[in-house]
């Protein structure tokens, strides 16, 4: 008999323990009611059909009893005798716990079972499908952003700081970074990246000049000799003026011109001396080091992280900002690619496969064993009234069905009893 107190339980080990019971009573009243009509007709006629009763009741009493002693046995010693292979799951308790392991590593945790359930499930499908849903997207969006500010909110300053100062500054220091550098400056230089550079450079040049000419003039006039007459310095200045301007614009206009040779050519020499020049890579360390180490840059880069956040933060917490907006416009985007693109739907599936089977490969074995240890830290008791919680009610269907089996053959041998005499 479970003996937990519903007090003891949560809401749904309650309404099991509530069947549970009931099926017990329906289980056990048949069995009474199997005894009374066998008393009430023990001592009347048998020859007629009373003997049929009779003989029914009582083959209905040994089903019903021999079936309580079989589901009974399982949990408990019957009757508190300890009758030699009963009470198996307290007295067998880490065997089944251990069976059980198995046979769900056997049965669940394989990658084969794992592929093809996630195959069967069509999971880019509906995963597709539930984000075409501009409202299941915007869920997303408001769920992605309400962690992201709340991970933000986390990370002080001092832990910023700390990471800077502690972490980052003295790793860069320690690392020779001249060399890394000059690869990767030949490679833009290769690559043309900086070509935008360039025009960017060249165009606030020239816009610089047209806004600021005569500041431009005076610049070179007060550098021009004292003795130079005043109209041939203006003439000069004039002309100085107006070749920069050309100058500025035909840097814009040809992408040939020998001022871009010129800068790809010094910055060419610039990567192979950080490259190949040790004199070159020392100084470039020590400058490295000189700006790592300055006292200002901790409180520099915890500025720019304030900012940062300041801004993050106004933007999560606005369901209208852009960055909102655009989270879910990706969302659905993705969405009605993974229902349109059955290509891009089959690579997502396949990476969550992988990464499943994996895990399943990795700790599947780990997982299992939760149950063996679960199971093994409870006493033999609590395990056996657990277990008959979950399965007992359906377990009382055993004994109903003795009674009625019981019934019926002992009213078929009854019957042969009657042909045969």
């Amino acid at each position: 008999m479970v003996t937990m107190r519903a007090n003891e339980l949560n809401p749904a080990d309650r309404e099991r323990l509530r069947h549970l019971r009931r099926m017990k009573a329906l289980a056990l009243s048949l069995l009474i009611l199997a005894a009374i009509i066998y008393l009430a007709t023990l001592r009347l006629d048998h020859a007629g059909g009373w003997g049929w009763v009779n003989t029914g009741a009582e083959a209905a009493m040994v089903g019903a009893m021999a079936d309580w002693f079989a589901v009974t046995a399982l949990f408990r010693y019957p009757l508190g005798l300890r009758i030699p292979h009963t009470a198996i799951v307290p007295t067998k308790k880490d065997e089944i716990a251990v069976s059980l392991q198995a046979f769900f590593a056997e049965n669940f945790l394989t990658e084969e079972v794992a592929r093809d359930r996630l195959a069967a499930a069509h999971l880019g499908l509906r995963i597709g499908r539930w984000l075409e849903d501009e409202g299941h997207a915007s869920r997303v969006a408001t769920e992605f952003a309400r962690v992201a500010r709340a991970g933000l909110v986390r990370v002080g300053d001092d832990d910023v700081r700390t990471l800077v100062d502690d972490v980052i500054m003295p790793r860069l220091v320690r690392e020779p970074m001249a060399g890394l550098a000059g690869e990767v400056l030949a490679g833009v230089v290769a690559d043309g990246a900086h070509r935008g550079f360039v025009d960017l450079v060249a165009r606030e040049v020239h816009g610089w000049l047209l806004r600021h000419p005569d500041s431009f003039k005076k610049m070179v006039a007060n550098r021009a000799p004292w003795w130079a007459p005043g109209a041939v310095s203006t003439r000069v200045v004039d002309w100085t003026y107006t070749q920069a301007l050309d100058w500025a614009q035909s840097i814009l206009d040809d992408p040939e011109h020998p001022t871009r040779a010129s800068i790809d050519d010094l910055l060419l020499r610039i990567a192979g001396d950080l490259q190949h020049d040790p004199e070159v890579q020392q100084r470039a360390e020590t400058l490295k080091a000189r700006l790592l180490t300055h006292p200002q840059l901790g409180e520099s880069a915890l500025s720019v992280w304030r900012s940062v956040r300041e801004s993050l933060t106004a933007a999560l917490d606005d369901p209208d900002s852009r960055l909102h907006g655009r989270f879910r416009q990706a969302l659905t985007d993705l969405g009605s690619t993974l229902v349109s693109d059955e290509a891009q739907r089959e690579r997502l599936e396949s990476r969550v496969a992988d990464i499943v089977a994996f895990f399943v490969h990795t700790y599947g074995g780990e997982v299992s064993s939760i149950i063996t240890h679960t199971i093994q830290r409870w006493d033999g008791q609590e395990a056996s009234r657990r277990i008959e919680l979950h399965v007992g009610r359906d377990l009382q269907f055993i004994r109903i069905n003795g009674t009625v089996v019981g019934c019926l053959v002992g009213l078929l041998i009854h019957a042969v009893t009657v042909l045969l005499g």
